[in-house]
């Protein structure tokens, strides 16, 4: 089993790759982006560990867990990457040298995991500021939104580093609204051209294998 473990924001990260020569791997950098409390250590714990995460604690700077995916997976295409997953903690309204120290995480990205709260209507809203922060690193996260209150979705028409949506929380919503907090949400998809995922982080059925929602998360990855 190799085993690696470096320091990020304070935090021991230790990463375990079973059977796997790490040499011969590829590196693949997903930024897994959010506001606190929506779940994303208990998200990344659940993709690379598929186990739930038992005592979920705040991130400090930024925690780094690995993923093993087979890239086009029965195709001739196949190939073997490690894929890190940067659980970036901090809020997106934190004071601008916060943000400054953020940066040094944003860079060489190869997809961005846009997480936010299905209960928590203004974690899904802070997702366009997440994402500008990401990809526009120089540039203040304000004015993310446009006069007329629609998302200007030319602002990252040139950008090729691809998003996925992760909603979280969907067990906490009653069976009688969840029907319109998934409308409410669905205009996010079409602004972020990206696909989505509703699940609960402490059930790890929502990502069991041959799922829709296993199918989405593999053809995000291979899009790296």
């Amino acid at each position: 089993m190799e085993r690696f473990s470096f320091f990020m924001g304070g935090t021991c990260v230790v990463c375990l790759l079973p059977g796997r020569k790490m040499a011969s791997l590829d590196r693949v950098k997903v930024l897994v982006l959010g506001d606190s409390g929506v779940g994303k250590s208990s998200l990344v714990h659940l993709l690379c560990q598929n186990q739930v995460l038992g005592n979920p604690s705040w991130t400090v700077g930024c925690s780094v867990d690995v993923r093993v995916h087979d890239y086009k997976e029965g195709t001739p295409e196949e190939k073997t990457y490690y894929i890190e997953l940067w659980d970036v903690g901090g809020s997106v309204g934190s004071a601008s040298s916060l943000k400054s120290t953020r940066a040094v995480f944003y860079n060489s990205v190869n997809g961005i995991v846009l997480v936010h709260d299905l209960t928590n209507k203004k974690s899904s809203q802070n997702l366009y500021r997440w994402s500008l922060e990401a990809l526009n690193k120089d540039s203040s996260p304000t004015g993310v939104i446009v006069s007329n209150g629609d998302y200007d979705r030319e602002q990252f028409a040139d950008s090729s580093v691809p998003l996925l949506l992760i909603g979280t929380k969907f067990d906490q919503i009653p069976e009688n609204k969840r029907s319109s907090v998934l409308n409410r949400t669905a205009f996010l998809s079409e602004d972020f051209n990206a696909e989505e995922i509703n699940l609960d982080c402490t059930n790890p059925r929502y990502l069991a294998a041959g799922t829709s929602n296993a199918v989405k998360l593999s053809r995000f990855f291979d899009k790296r």
